[in-house]
């Protein structure tokens, strides 16, 4: 059975402080097995050719249209993590040749099929991008957990020290990727992603695009949206940091 999936779901933001503030909207997600992305043989999702939906590989990774596997493979060896099995993308695909990606997940396997790590790809509406390199493994419950520390400016309204710590669900008949963001006093916001999973068919994706044919619009103008809505509700803009780490 194929492993790239399309999921249905939803996202929700829930700011806890210093204004409570929270949103949700449905959204269709792809799961991207880089190794059969090439002949998924599909004529509603195109693989680096425009589409009624598409993926791009100059759209994660590097950004220059290069083969995404040998890339993360690269990045993967110099963060000390052997993952030469597998790797997925759960990704919003372009819609009409247009797409923005807050967060890209990468799940990335060992050569036996577990999990060895997951990579968070986080664009921010300035154009820049940010990967956190974490080492993965299924726990008892089902579920990865993991924590870093926040280094990349993504919200005007969110300072720069806070933690985030994930709760996910690989990707199987349904996935969530469930985030929770701390500073030194406690939980500052929420935000998820979770879906259930459906066949990877020309039907499927026909019937995903004519319920949402301007996602890419709906999460870009949410963004700009919401942003008015926090700066209404009295949020004070955090200043952007001159240079990525």
């Amino acid at each position: 059975m194929m492993a790239s999936a399309l999921y249905l779901g939803t996202v929700m933001h829930n700011r806890v402080k210093p204004v409570r503030h929270q949103f949700s909207y449905t959204v269709f997600s792809v799961l991207i097995d880089l190794d059969e992305v090439a002949g998924l043989g599909l004529r509603s999702l195109r693989h680096n050719r425009f589409g009624l939906l598409s993926f791009h590989d100059r759209d994660h990774g590097p950004g220059d249209g290069s083969p995404l596997k040998p890339w993360i493979a690269a990045r993967l060896a110099e963060a000390g993590i052997v993952a030469d099995g597998p790797v997925r993308i759960l990704c919003f695909p372009r819609v009409l040749g247009f797409v923005f990606n807050p967060l890209s997940v990468w799940f990335c396997h060992a050569a036996d099929g577990t999990l060895a790590a997951t990579v968070h790809e986080v664009s921010n509406t300035f154009g820049q991008k940010h990967f956190y390199i974490i080492p993965a493994q299924v726990e008892a419950d089902g579920l990865i957990h993991q924590d870093c520390a926040k280094a990349f400016y993504v919200s005007p309204f969110m300072p720069m020290a806070t933690d985030y710590h994930f709760r996910i669900l690989p990707p199987g008949e349904r996935v969530s990727v469930i985030i929770r963001q701390t500073d030194a006093e406690g939980t500052v916001f929420h935000a998820s992603l979770a879906g259930r999973r459906v066949p990877l068919t020309d039907r499927a994706l026909l019937g995903a695009f004519f319920r949402h044919p301007l996602m890419t619009l709906k999460v870009v103008a949410g963004i700009h949206l919401e942003a008015l809505r926090l700066w209404r509700k009295g949020m004070t803009l955090q200043p952007r940091p001159e240079t990525l780490p």
